[in-house]
């Protein structure tokens, strides 16, 4: 399951950072400034969790804790730089069902994510992480088909998405090309490796910086980067 996550930040360096982690670890990201702007959007637009400053403009993050709190359950994670234990308590006693302070590790925050959806949702996130494989920037969505690049879907083929994730579930395997010409294009594909070259120089000009590697004499494989 691709999760929406809002984000409600009146601080557009902060934005930014969140906004660029959650969407690197492929999730679905709305930015707002204000709670009088998350109050809309979750009119509008409901999103699976809430990621929320305590000192906003107008209606405070406390405010927006308790109002969402009387009419659902969905996740909230206060982000503040409010960081006496009397504050944390209040957010947590508001609804916040965790209290990171600033400043903060974006690694950190994308943890905490991770393990309050764990929490409330364990059968879905389990099914996700089956369903969805990440090689650094790359997530790859089986379920439905869909390409994320560094949080930025991208366009794909049937034959790039093949490739992708054959690569995908398979870092650091090298594969010659007449594999990959079986794997892709199936067993009854009489053509060229030519269009083995051909579909990685797609690939490599779509997914720039991907660590897909030429295997001279051979093929191919996608490199981790930790392991160079």
């Amino acid at each position: 399951m691709n999760y929406h996550i809002a984000v409600i930040e009146d601080d557009p360096n902060i934005q930014n950072i969140i906004s660029a982690f959650l969407k690197k670890e492929g999730y679905q990201v709305s930015v707002v400034e204000s709670a009088e702007k998350g109050l809309s959007l979750w009119k509008t637009n409901p999103p699976d969790m809430w990621i929320v400053d305590i000192m906003l403009p107008g209606i405070d993050g406390y405010e927006f804790c308790r109002l969402v709190r009387n009419e659902s359950d969905v996740p909230i994670i206060i982000v503040s730089a409010k960081d006496e234990e009397i504050d944390k308590i209040l957010g947590l006693e508001l609804g916040g069902d965790d209290y990171l302070t600033k400043p903060f590790s974006p690694r950190e925050l994308i943890a905490r994510v991770k393990r309050v959806f764990k929490r409330y949702r364990p059968d879905e996130v389990k099914q996700e992480i089956t369903e969805q494989v990440v090689v650094d920037g790359l997530v790859i969505n089986k379920s439905d088909r869909r390409v994320f690049w560094n949080g930025i879907e991208q366009d794909v083929t049937t034959k790039e998405f093949d490739m992708l994730i054959l690569f995908a579930e398979n870092v650091n395997r090298a594969f010659s090309r007449e594999e990959l010409l079986m794997k892709v294009w199936g067993e009854d594909y009489f053509g060229s490796d030519r269009a083995v070259d051909d579909l990685v120089k797609r690939i490599r000009k779509k997914f720039q910086e991907l660590p897909l590697e030429t295997v001279w004499g051979y093929g191919y494989r996608l490199r981790d980067k930790e392991e160079s």
